[in-house]
């Protein structure tokens, strides 16, 4: 936004622009890049349905809303993203390592990425073990950390969050055979991981489950304890 002001009297017109300062330019900013839990998805009762909770109740502005007026929000939740695969169905655009470049290129600059996926890997048509989920995560760590985005970017640090434990039943029970067993086990891989790598971690599962309407997303009360542990790890960094 620039201020302009008028030139003296009997001269027309406006003088050069002058740039002014906002908030927004001073604060830090936070990107959060996900899934359809990012993106706030409620839980299913039917397939088909495109719903989005507000955001009083969606975990990133509740998150931004503890950390404060120093912090801005950009929100990234694309609904059937993985971590790097393409899907059969909803595209090629799924695949999260083509989001997250595409991501750091139109936003920014950023001080923390925040990324919770997974979930979606360990449905049945991409049959994903947890190594391979591990892998993905592993992908997008190093684009995150490549120097020309961490130049881009003027440097920003990273935070993995572990999605909860994903139950096999409800409205998607049949894309998730195998999946409650192998998420089981994601956690502690991706503590692993992040612990390899020098960045923050949280296990989601630590302080939300979720929703048994359809086995993948989280309820409103889950949304808002998460986007407030979430902060206060931030707080913590």
């Amino acid at each position: 936004m620039c201020a302009l002001t008028r030139k003296a009297k009997g001269q027309s017109g406006f003088t050069n622009p002058r740039p002014a300062l906002s908030v927004a330019y001073m604060a830090k900013t936070v990107l959060t890049f996900g899934d359809s839990n990012t993106y706030g998805t409620p839980p299913a009762r039917a397939r088909g349905e495109n719903l989005r909770f507000g955001p009083e109740i969606r975990w990133p502005t509740v998150m931004q809303a503890d950390l404060g007026p120093g912090w801005a929000l950009v929100e990234d939740g694309l609904p059937g993203r993985t971590t790097c695969r393409a899907d059969p169905v909803m595209g090629a655009h799924m695949d999260g390592h083509l989001g997250l470049r595409i991501a750091l290129e139109s936003n920014g600059p950023i001080d923390l990425l925040i990324i919770m996926l997974g979930t979606n890997d360990l449905q049945t048509h991409h049959a994903a073990r947890v190594d391979q989920v591990v892998g993905g995560l592993a992908g997008l760590l190093a684009i995150a950390r490549s120097e020309p985005y961490q130049l881009r970017h003027k440097g920003f640090q990273i935070m993995l969050v572990a999605p909860p434990v994903v139950l096999e039943q409800g409205t998607y029970r049949d894309a998730l055979l195998g999946a409650h067993a192998k998420s089981r086990d994601l956690p502690s891989a991706i503590a692993r991981l992040a612990d390899h790598w020098g960045v923050a971690f949280l296990d989601a599962g630590a302080h939300i489950t979720s929703s048994p309407v359809d086995g993948l997303h989280f309820e409103p009360e889950d949304h808002i304890a998460l986007g407030q542990a979430i902060a206060n790890r931030i707080e913590a960094m």
